[in-house]
């Protein structure tokens, strides 16, 4: 009994993973948009009804591929800041803002479902909020460790808009506890700076200006950190 269950667990691991590396290739081919549980049937030479025991929609599918995305771009951020000497704030920082961008050039249509345009009609389920934060949290743990050695200096800015104030304190909550709201609001501003630069580079917008972009993407990943308070 325990062995039959386990083979087709197996079975099961392995047809979850064709399917999922059959809609990524459908993915860079095609785009989001197009993406069909029957043509990904087909191209397996499955019935569609056997990948709608898997997948029970489109939807269901896509939000497969969006986890499976942050948990592969959370997961390279993570492993290279890890491997950085925990005191070296600076080398952390630089270490996962180049990682997310290695990422982002070996795999642009994944980082396009993530952080591209959204897909017309699908809303993206609770189940990818976790997934989506774990780059963010790589940089409050580094504002975190920055503010707890006092490497951040005094804390920048002036008083927030009371909505400022509350959205910063959640989010600290959940990234860096303890960190002051205007520190946590520069390293929001560092976060999406990050990935703008990176999807100005992706989608051509810095053609014919600073392409190739790896001295600019260098550089304001160092203003980035000043800004953000990580010497």
């Amino acid at each position: 009994m325990n062995a039959s269950r386990s083979a087709r667990e197996r079975v099961r691991a392995e047809l979850t993973r064709e399917i999922r590396e059959e809609a990524r290739r459908q993915l860079a081919a095609d785009g989001a948009q197009r993406l069909s549980v029957r043509a990904v049937a087909r191209e397996l030479g499955m019935v569609s009804s056997a990948v709608y025991r898997y997948f029970p929609s489109r939807d269901s599918l896509l939000t497969a591929l969006i986890i499976d995305a942050y948990e592969a771009l959370g997961a390279t951020a993570e492993a290279a800041e890890a491997g950085q000497p925990r005191s070296d704030l600076r080398a952390r920082w630089r270490a996962a803002c180049h990682a997310v961008r290695n990422w982002a050039v070996a795999h642009p249509h994944e980082y396009a479902l993530i952080y591209g345009s959204p897909v017309p009609g699908y809303h993206a389920p609770p189940e990818t909020i976790t997934p989506a934060s774990r780059v963010g949290i790589v940089l409050g743990r580094l504002l975190a460790d920055a503010w707890a050695d006092d490497a951040a200096g005094e804390v920048p800015g002036g008083r927030l808009t009371p909505l400022l104030a509350k959205q910063a304190d959640a989010l600290a909550a959940v990234i860096a506890p303890g960190v002051p709201g205007p520190l946590i609001l520069r390293g929001m501003v560092a976060w999406t700076q990050l990935f703008g630069m990176i999807s100005f580079e992706l989608f051509g917008q810095l053609v014919g200006t600073v392409e190739p972009a790896d001295d600019f993407f260098r550089d304001t990943v160092e203003q980035m950190a000043d800004f953000a308070g990580i010497r």
